[in-house]
């Protein structure tokens, strides 16, 4: 409720003043600690850059749990479609057994399959609360950075196609590995980057920036923590199997 709250003052600049937990507790200590490094670094661009790095480091944790959970679910699938196709029966009882099998299965394995939930709702609201302070300080909107102002569209739209081929590229990334794709993630993986183009060349450049910085960051860090998976699903690796 707290973020669906701040939703609706997208359009409102964040100040002292600003009312409300999600207001006073999220955007406005991310935008102090934004402004803090903008006059320590004399460049908002910078600011965001710096800051943007700070909180993926604050819930690299997170996402390491989330990747390493949905590793081991992803290797459990195959037995558990095994168990599907051994109770297929869609009576209440046949149900009740797959059921308790597929527990069987997640505690033989020692996977908890909410755990990959618990760190995506931990750090949706940080950034989200990220973006609302880049989008709602007045002083970002007013500065520039290389060759964009931070408050308006990129002019020659190069961010936002930056964000996302890099955008593409992390959720490759992550997807590598898993023998088990369903047709719904493989729509995602061009359907999401296509999203984030289109956002990014309607919001401000500092967004696409925000953007940009953010997936690096994670295609670094899925590279470090899934590499033998991007190795083993390389076309080199393919084709070395063949």
């Amino acid at each position: 409720m707290t973020v669906l709250a701040g939703c609706t003052e997208i359009n409102q600049p964040i100040t002292a003043d600003s009312k409300g937990f999600w207001n006073e507790y999220v955007v406005y200590p991310l935008s102090m600690v934004i402004v803090y490094f903008a006059n320590l670094l004399g460049s908002y661009g910078f600011a965001i850059v710096i800051v943007t790095i700070l909180i993926r480091l604050l819930i690299l944790p997170l996402m390491v749990k989330q990747m390493k959970n949905t590793k081991a679910m992803q290797v459990l699938q195959p037995e558990m479609q095994k168990l599907k196709e051994k109770y297929s029966s869609k009576d209440a009882k046949t149900q009740q057994k797959l059921q308790q099998e597929t527990m069987q299965l997640f505690q033989k394995y020692n996977v908890n399959p909410l755990a990959g939930c618990f760190p995506i709702l931990i750090q949706m609201p940080i950034l989200i609360g990220i973006f609302h302070a880049i989008t709602r300080t007045e002083e970002i909107a007013n500065n520039s950075f290389l060759w964009f102002d931070l408050g308006s569209r990129d002019p020659y739209f190069a961010l936002p196609i930056i964000a996302g081929i890099t955008t593409f590229i992390q959720q490759k990334m992550m997807m590598a590995g898993n023998a088990n794709q369903n047709p719904q993630m493989a729509m995602l993986l061009w359907l999401m980057p296509i999203m984030i183009v289109v956002f990014a060349i309607n919001f401000p450049a500092a967004l696409s920036l925000y953007w940009v910085v953010g997936n690096i960051f994670m295609i670094v860090q899925t590279y470090f923590i899934k590499g033998p998976d991007l190795k083993a699903s390389s076309p080199a690796s393919q084709g070395a199997k063949k």
